[in-house]
């Protein structure tokens, strides 16, 4: 397992992974999930996703009626083995290790600041002091710099008046915003998607919404994140535009802390959501794509009423106890 100097992270994660996979280290039919992966590698998850296509289009690995990649190859009837990938651990040899710490500070960094700017936000204002964010990460104020002036480029935080870091608050009205562009983009990129959408995928996709709908296992709303992530990408992030893409996941930030804040608080998740998304899903692989890509406005529509009435809930809950060091709450 070599790696050249400059690499590509996703020719990294490549690596790594496919000698893994030949050396035994990972075993046949283990469940890979590019979160999981991505977080043992320092990266995002791009790289990673790129790097499990590759693994797939050279027979390594192949997608299955669930979330992520199995390890082995696809027509054999494999079953899938759901032990955590980080309980296993990856072989990182040293020329693959360089490669990985020769980043980008601020890579390193950013996906831990990302999640924790965007899940406080929904209970007020919060102020990010640079030096509060260097001394905790032990990087330099350059480095953080990077890290907020990336943040600002994805709308998570903004400078006030007084040139101070400001994330929040994402109110009821700033929900309303967020859903109204994804009103308008993701139709639209369902629809320029559906000659690209990967139909095994989808199939997998619409299989596990029939059976959770079917059975409402307990399982089924603690699980609706992964759900609905699996759903944005494999039906609307396939979409050849990558400007598109670029700002569909930008927009869809403070919408997913969001939800998955409220899930995590005790909020109940609402089982019509997989219905609806069951119907999206359902179009589309009967080739019916201008009604899938209405059936999502509908789906948006009734989404953002369910997150209005949620958060009307969180109003009267104090604030989380648990927020980052480097972020404190601005009174109103």
């Amino acid at each position: 397992m070599t790696t050249q100097p400059g690499q590509r992270r996703y020719d990294i994660a490549e690596t790594v992974l496919r000698a893994n996979i030949a050396e035994g280290l990972l075993p046949e039919g283990l469940v890979l999930l590019e979160g999981h992966i991505a977080d043992m590698l320092q990266m995002s998850r791009a790289p990673v996703q790129h790097a499990l296509q590759s693994l797939e289009a050279k027979g390594l690995v192949h997608r299955f009626q669930g979330r992520g990649y199995l390890v082995g190859a696809a027509g054999r009837g494999i079953e899938p083995l759901r032990t955590d990938i980080r309980q296993i651990g990856l072989a990182i040899n040293q020329h693959a290790d360089t490669a990985l710490q020769s980043r980008a500070s601020w890579e390193r960094i950013y996906d831990t600041v990302e999640r924790d700017v965007a899940g406080c936000v929904v209970f007020g204002r919060y102020r990010i002091i640079e030096s509060e964010l260097a001394s905790h990460f032990n990087v330099s104020r350059t480095v953080v710099r990077d890290v907020l002036a990336r943040l600002s480029e994805r709308g998570l935080v903004r400078k006030n008046q007084s040139s101070h870091w400001i994330a929040g608050p994402l109110t009821a009205q700033t929900v309303k915003d967020h859903f109204g562009l994804r009103a308008m983009l993701e139709p639209q990129a369902l629809t320029s998607a559906a000659a690209q959408i990967d139909r095994a995928a989808l199939e997998a996709l619409l299989a596990r919404l029939q059976r959770l709908e079917r059975d409402h296992p307990e399982d089924s709303l603690s699980d609706m994140d992964d759900l609905q992530a699996c759903f944005i990408d494999t039906c609307i992030l396939a979409t050849p535009n990558e400007r598109l893409r670029e700002l569909i996941r930008n927009n869809l930030l403070p919408v997913t802390a969001t939800t998955s804040l409220l899930a995590h608080l005790g909020l109940p998740a609402d089982l019509t959501t997989i219905t609806e998304l069951r119907l999206v899903v359902e179009l589309l692989s009967r080739g019916a794509t201008t009604a899938a890509a209405a059936m999502h406005e509908t789906h948006l529509d009734a989404a953002l009423n369910r997150t209005i009435a949620q958060m009307k809930i969180v109003a009267i809950i104090p604030d989380p106890g648990a927020t980052a060091a480097y972020l404190t709450r601005v009174q109103e």
